[in-house]
């Protein structure tokens, strides 16, 4: 491992093959021209799925960037548990990006947007999104870039779940909800949903249900959406340290 990690800057590649990785123009742009890396600097690679590469800048191009990579660590930092977060898109988009922002840096394997009953926005740009996740991983220095699905009918997410994993729905419509860190079981793989601002309906609360949901809270503040996602994100992630 490098020294100093804690002003590392991580660049994110997919074309890594035969000790060389590859940049796009996007990051090669950022490494050779933002921070001014030079052939045979030593920077960071990572992939997205695990994989860690420390190299040496090889060769700059006028879009791309190659590095001849000295020593790779592949499940880099993998966590053992799986989280997977399924939550109704905000309105506004802002909220919903802080929310992936926030979800990266913490710890988080997969989310799912949910088109929910009061939903208010209907449309997301899957591409546009990921760009904040990339961003995210870097930043927190992680090699993992959850995984994000498309905008996702609530019913048929939820009638697709499979039994695999512990399954919460996070609502407001019984007081008497035990709470998240009471429900979950460390260790354990979980899916939590999340219901856009006006909650989830009591017809989805039931459907969920059905479909082997537990009903649990986090807490007792109204909680705005992409909020109760972060903390959900932390609650496991604080569990299981």
């Amino acid at each position: 491992m490098l020294e100093n990690t804690t002003f590392m800057n991580l660049f994110y590649s997919t074309n890594i093959e035969d000790g060389l990785a590859v940049l796009d123009a996007v990051e090669a742009r950022h490494c050779t021209q933002v921070l001014r890396k030079k052939v045979s600097d030593a920077i960071v690679v990572v992939d997205g799925k695990g994989g860690w590469y420390e190299g040496i800048i090889e060769e700059i191009g006028k879009k791309s960037c190659v590095i001849s990579i000295q020593k790779e660590e592949q499940a880099y930092q993998k966590r053992s548990e799986y989280l997977h977060i399924a939550i109704a898109p905000t309105k506004n988009i802002d909220r919903l990006q802080w929310f992936l922002e926030k979800a990266t840096e913490i710890g988080i394997d997969e989310i799912t947007p949910i088109l929910c009953a009061r939903s208010e926005r209907k449309v997301i740009r899957i591409d546009k999104l990921e760009k904040v996740l990339i961003t995210a991983m870097k930043q927190s220095l992680k090699a993992y870039m959850p995984k994000l699905n498309p905008l996702t009918k609530y019913a048929d997410f939820v009638k697709n779940t499979g039994t695999s994993t512990q399954k919460m729905i996070c609502h407001c419509a019984y007081d008497e909800n035990i709470h998240l860190k009471e429900n979950y079981t460390i260790g354990n793989d979980v899916l939590i949903m999340i219901g856009p601002e006006g909650d989830f309906s009591d017809k989805e609360v039931e459907l969920a249900l059905a479909n082997g949901f537990k009903s649990t809270g986090l807490g007792k503040n109204r909680l705005r959406t992409e909020t109760a996602g972060v903390v959900a994100c932390h609650t496991i992630n604080l569990i299981n340290e």
